[in-house]
């Protein structure tokens, strides 16, 4: 009976992370951020290293709760390639506000936040056909103007063509 429920229990658990993005807090955030992995969407990626595709367009959500009342957000987007950032033209520092709604797509907030509200980030990244073919470890921020991340995740990529 007891291996059959281990059995059981291992099969259960592999299916269930391959279903889950595994993405990893970034090392600024103070507090842990629970359940991070299930308020992370990129793309349609199931595991890493997530595929970006030339020519396509990823969408981007986060699920989140606002930890303090917020003025403003900033985009915080950068590709680490062999430990060295660089950011993401066109996106990284760029106002969030635009892209933070509550609940789904259909109901914008923007800014500001308020204290304890659940909001969705959600935005389109256009994978250009100019990036190179690399692997690269994508950090994404939304930076509250006093340079404290309100959430952030990091996630392996994979750019292809």
């Amino acid at each position: 009976m007891l291996i059959k429920s281990l059995i059981c229990l291992i099969v259960v658990s592999a299916i269930s992370s391959s279903y889950a993005l595994n993405v990893s807090q970034c090392h600024n955030i103070d507090e842990p951020i629970p359940g991070l992995t299930d308020r992370v969407k990129v793309g349609n990626c199931k595991k890493p290293p997530c595929r970006l595709r030339k020519n396509a367009s990823i969408r981007v959500e986060m699920n989140f709760t606002a930890d303090e009342d917020v003025e403003k957000l900033t985009n915080s987007i950068q590709a680490y390639i062999s430990g060295v950032p660089f950011p993401f033209p066109g996106y990284d520092q760029t106002d969030a506000c635009k892209n933070i709604y509550i609940k789904d797509r259909d109901h914008p907030a923007g800014c500001p936040l308020k204290k304890g509200q659940d909001y969705l980030y959600s935005t389109d990244i256009d994978v250009l056909q100019i990036y190179p073919r690399l692997k690269i470890v994508v950090h994404w921020a939304l930076t509250k103007p006093n340079g404290k991340d309100l959430i952030c995740f990091e996630c392996p990529a994979r750019i292809t063509n």
